[in-house]
């Protein structure tokens, strides 16, 4: 059975940094796609970072591009979400999600790309 449990949120004043952990059980590797969605009160579920487990390729939400970095840890089977610089408009619940890139060329910023979700962690950051 795939699972993904997120860890590492917090309150932080803007300008500090946190460090995301996802860590993933019951995965076949080939071809997943690893992503972090964020999603704020009263909005809808927001792309921000994703990697592919076997090329290590990454993709970024713009408004995130310079200040948070996703990488995959083989060792731990996890993949983590590095963020520095932190705005108050970076506040909100962050999922670690898992799904399935036949090719890199898909679109990787969309919820329906991922069919596993972890339970989130909430990001807070004071101004």
């Amino acid at each position: 059975q795939v699972q993904l449990t997120e860890s590492g949120g917090g309150l932080v004043q803007a300008g500090a940094s946190l460090r995301l952990s996802c860590t993933l059980s019951g995965f076949v590797f080939t071809k997943h796609l690893l992503g972090w969605f964020r999603q704020a009160p009263g909005k809808e579920r927001e792309f921000v970072a994703a990697i592919t487990w076997t090329s290590g390729k990454t993709w970024y939400n713009e408004s995130v591009k310079g200040r948070f970095t996703i990488s995959r840890d083989n060792d731990k089977t996890a993949i983590d979400l590095q963020m520095d610089r932190l705005k108050p408009e970076d506040t909100a619940v962050y999922y670690c999600a898992a799904g399935y890139l036949p090719r890199e060329d898909m679109n990787v910023m969309t919820t329906k790309r991922y069919d596993t979700w972890g339970q989130g962690t909430q990001v807070t950051v004071s101004s």
